[in-house]
């Protein structure tokens, strides 16, 4: 189950699971991922982006993702 989604600066985006094992079936470009993942993705899932070179990325809302 889709635990934690992050979008990068480039557009690519990560998708683990509750044990911190990625999940490439949900990876790539967040164009070709985003439907995917809204549909799949249970309502506790956290969505990040992270965008800068800050070391913590940014938790967003669901919708703002």
């Amino acid at each position: 189950m889709i635990k934690t989604v992050v979008r990068m600066k480039n557009d690519q985006v990560m998708v683990f699971d509750g044990s911190g094992e990625q999940m490439p079936a949900y990876q790539g470009q967040y164009d070709q991922v985003r439907k995917k993942i809204m549909r799949d993705a249970p309502p506790e899932a956290v969505f990040v982006d992270w965008f800068g070179s800050d070391a913590i990325p940014e938790a967003v809302s669901r919708e703002a993702w």
